[in-house]
């Protein structure tokens, strides 16, 4: 028993003798060991005021004249290349003949040029002509804003040549609008809006919706007519910045497609809407013609308001959508075969040469 006692003292010894720690060396100092130290997140910045939202937007933003026939359009736009390249709506220079555009940065006016553009989404790409080392608008991101969020319409307000700084909320996303053509009448349904409850007033289209910060989250597109606002609270929509920078790239890179068109605008001449919407009575498809240009390819061919077109270049037109999309894939002096139903009930073909619309680079 003893024997036994004294082997299982000495195991314990020689287990502990292991477990101390091993000796240094001579001069050598054992290292500290401490607990790492907390990583403080950094505060977010605080939002910027509305004067220092102008002082960091407004050198990056134009304003825009699009002169037609007989009248002309104002709207805004905002550089997102430093060699002259600018977002704005589609509806500011649809059918423009001529189009310029005044930096707010530099007070230089350049001829603008039209380079493409999406109708459905209401976006066009433009040039400044001989535009270059221009301030360029910062960019943020549609996909993180949230309903509540602080933002700020900056644009042409009723075309006065000056930029007016219209702040608001966010109110909802994913909002579906219809839009109505100051050229035309025509009316085009736009999705995935973003509604927001700022001033926003004509000649504000096409102009930057900035968050809290400055960064660009939207493209301004519509709001309430003026005897609307008088009844109700501001209400206007904006276009996502993710969606209008897809259709940037997409006309940079050169690729039609889709509902993207690159290059020189074909020209009919007509305003469109679904013609459901307008008639009880004829085709139960098909787009109505709303109006037609004077010396416009159509009105040469003899569409008059109230035809109902039903066919495009040997395709059916079940919707104004229909010919819209059939019109992204020509150029001007493109020979097209439409068909209409008159309002008279009468079906007509003819041959069209469609013609040189908004000017392009």
């Amino acid at each position: 028993m003893q024997a036994a006692s004294r082997a299982a003292l000495l195991t314990v010894l020689v287990f502990a003798v292991s477990a101390l720690p091993t000796p240094l060396a001579p001069g050598v100092r054992e290292p500290l060991v401490s607990a790492p130290a907390p990583v403080l997140a950094e505060p977010p910045p605080a939002p910027l005021t509305l004067e220092e939202l102008s002082a960091r937007v407004n050198p990056t933003v134009v304003t825009i004249s699009a002169e037609f026939s007989f009248y002309g359009v104002a709207g805004t736009g905002f550089v997102v290349d430093s060699d002259g390249l600018v977002l704005t709506n589609f509806h500011v220079v649809e059918e423009a003949t001529d189009v310029t555009a005044v930096h707010m940065g530099n007070g230089l006016i350049y001829d603008a040029s039209v380079l493409g553009y999406d109708k459905t989404r209401d976006v066009a790409v433009l040039r400044l002509a001989s535009a270059v080392d221009l301030p360029v608008a910062p960019i943020g991101r549609s996909a993180a804003v949230a309903v509540g969020d602080g933002v700020t319409a900056v644009g042409n307000a009723d075309g006065a040549g000056v930029l007016v700084a219209a702040p608001g909320r966010v109110v909802a996303l994913q909002e579906s609008v219809i839009a109505e053509s100051s050229v035309d009448g025509s009316r085009n349904e736009l999705t995935d809006m973003i509604r927001i409850d700022a001033d926003v007033r004509a000649g504000d289209s096409g102009g930057p919706l900035v968050d809290a910060w400055g960064n660009v989250i939207g493209v301004d597109a519509a709001g309430l007519s003026e005897k609307a606002r008088q009844t109700s609270a501001p209400e206007a929509y904006a276009i996502p910045i993710d969606t209008a920078m897809a259709v940037l790239e997409q006309v940079r890179d050169g690729r039609s497609g889709g509902t993207v068109h690159v290059g020189p605008t074909p020209y009919l001449g007509i305003g469109v809407r679904d013609v459901s919407v307008l008639r009880d009575t004829g085709p139960s498809q098909g787009a109505a013609v709303t109006s037609v240009q004077y010396d416009s390819p159509a009105e040469r061919t003899g569409l008059l308001r109230g035809d109902v077109i039903v066919s495009f270049d040997g395709r059916p037109v079940r919707t104004s959508k229909d010919l819209i999309e059939g019109m992204i894939e020509k150029s001007p002096g493109d020979v097209i075969e439409l068909e209409w139903v008159s309002g008279q009930g009468v079906r007509q073909q003819r041959s069209v040469t469609l013609e040189l619309g908004t000017p392009t680079a």
